[in-house]
């Protein structure tokens, strides 16, 4: 396989993710395109260590799984405090929780 193939593929994960994030309203969805973009980065990550024969690649992509694991923890928590006050998860009602 060659690099660039990677990076087609890691190029469109990447595009879906934006375009997820821009369009979608519900929190959850919003929260996987996130997901989605994070994945599109670990790609180019493990793809151009692999490249310059080197692990540093593996080892970020290793960090922003962790960082990933964590905002996916924090957001379904406020995806559920918002459902809990607005019975809803439409992002755009969010700021109507302000105090």
């Amino acid at each position: 396989m060659f690099l660039n193939q990677f990076l087609f593929l890691a190029a469109i994960l990447f595009c879906i993710g934006v375009y997820g994030v821009l369009t979608r309203k519900n929190g959850v969805l919003v929260l996987m395109s996130i997901e989605l973009i994070l994945n599109a980065v670990n790609i180019n990550l493990v793809a151009f260590g692999a490249f310059h024969q080197h692990l540093s690649g593996q080892v970020f992509a290793l960090f922003v799984i962790a960082v990933a694991a964590a905002e996916v923890g924090v957001g379904l928590a406020i995806v559920l405090l918002i459902y809990r006050n607005r019975r809803s998860i439409n992002v755009a009602e969010a700021n109507i929780l302000k105090g």
